[in-house]
């Protein structure tokens, strides 16, 4: 059983499964977890668009789903991915965490 914040969302850190990079954080909700384990691709809740976001659908870099655990406390996911496509980052970058906080 998952906990779900207040919004009904779950974070969902996602990871390269070859190279253990951090490639990304979305949010999910029951709806988009389901698309994702029946899909085999990662399926987002948009925040900002309030709307189901299939990750590539748009740009074609796709995320498989190569494993997926929650946290000792149920309220995280990581999601292990092959990357399908150039980068995960909307910006065009392999990753989304590239900003250097000093």
């Amino acid at each position: 059983m998952l906990n779900y914040n207040p919004q009904g969302l779950i974070p969902a850190i996602i990871q390269d499964d070859d190279t253990d990079d951090v490639l990304m954080l979305g949010y999910m909700n029951p709806e988009t977890l389901r698309l994702t384990q029946e899909r085999g691709q990662v399926v987002f809740w948009s925040r900002s668009r309030q709307e189901v976001w299939h990750k590539g659908a748009t740009s074609g870099d796709f995320l498989e789903v190569r494993s997926m655990k929650a946290d000792c406390e149920h309220n995280s996911l990581l999601v292990r991915v092959k990357m399908l496509g150039k980068g995960t980052c909307h910006t065009g970058a392999r990753s989304c965490f590239f900003n250097e906080v000093a």
